[in-house]
């Protein structure tokens, strides 16, 4: 898989189904986010260094401290975003979350020198209008305003992530993913120990379908899942990263559909072709001359 598009898609998928291996877990939101970090800080460091002891020798140590800022972002992302899951339900979280790539298609031209062309942004308005109509469909209530804090949070914080990953464009791989998610642990690690100091018990899981399901989160979705994803987003535009993105949501749709049985609405399949229809778009207009070659790692 040497096209860092095609690794990033896989990543999508695979965090597409976290929704639908977490709910297998007895534990909660912050306990589930630890257990996810350090599996997947496990495995990263543990293939780093069987393939190349090597590759984190001579790097520059100002790369590493972005990476390690990002890393941290991404771990306190998912603290607010697990946590907003269980105040204001996962569709609106979902929703905060996703206005993180329009804060870095924002900050794009500022920061990267990016251009934001008619095509891209009349396709980033349509996935971002069909993500609206995925996520949003049959919620309803009272929102928790402390639940939808922690949603735009969480969006703030995947900005700082991709934001903080291109800043170190010369560490790639599994020595880029295996950086951010120790940092990421760490950042988990350091708020589950004040929560003990603060009287909340640690929990472990009490059953076999719970400890199958963290294995997999943190293993296959989390540690593979982010070497794909971290390895990819730093050689890919920022507003192809923002819009592809939403197929993380799409999927989990999806998925949701196929394995829980939740039912598709019309507005659901709605917001569905948008998604699709408005990455495509933006893919299909780009100009030839953007065309990067890539190596395989």
């Amino acid at each position: 898989m040497c096209n860092p598009r095609n690794k990033y898609l896989l990543a999508l998928l695979l965090f597409g189904s976290n929704g639908i291996v977490a709910s297998g877990i007895a534990l909660s939101s912050s306990q589930i986010v630890l257990f996810r970090t350090f599996f997947g800080a496990l495995s990263l460091t543990a293939l780093l260094f069987a393939s190349n002891r090597q590759a984190l020798t001579g790097i520059d140590r100002k790369e590493i401290a972005a990476l390690a800022i990002s890393g941290a972002a991404l771990g306190i992302g998912w603290l607010f975003l697990f946590e907003a899951y269980t105040l204001v339900g996962v569709g609106i979280a979902s929703l905060a979350y996703y206005c993180g790539p329009v804060l870095v298609m924002a900050l794009s031209p500022l920061l990267f020198g990016e251009k934001l062309t008619p095509a891209r942004i009349a396709g980033f308005c349509a996935v971002l209008i069909g993500a609206a109509l995925v996520v949003c469909t049959n919620t309803g209530g009272a929102l928790n305003p402390f639940g939808l804090a922690l949603g735009l949070g969480s969006a703030c914080m995947y900005a700082v992530m991709v934001i903080f990953s291109r800043k170190a464009p010369s560490i790639t791989g599994l020595a880029n993913a295996s950086i951010q998610m120790n940092a990421s642990f760490i950042v988990v690690g350091l708020y589950s120990f004040m929560q003990v100091m603060g009287g909340i018990s640690f929990e472990l899981p009490h059953d076999w379908v719970s400890l199958v399901s963290i294995l997999a989160l943190g293993l296959i979705n989390t540690g593979l899942g982010c070497y794909l994803y971290f390895s990819s987003i730093a050689r890919l535009p920022v507003q192809q990263v923002a819009i592809l993105g939403y197929l993380e949501p799409l999927s989990a749709v999806v998925f949701s559909v196929l394995v829980l049985g939740e039912a598709m609405t019309p507005m659901r399949a709605l917001g569905a072709f948008l998604i699709v229809g408005g990455a495509a778009a933006s893919e299909l207009m780009r100009k030839p001359a953007q065309t990067t070659t890539y190596i395989c790692e």
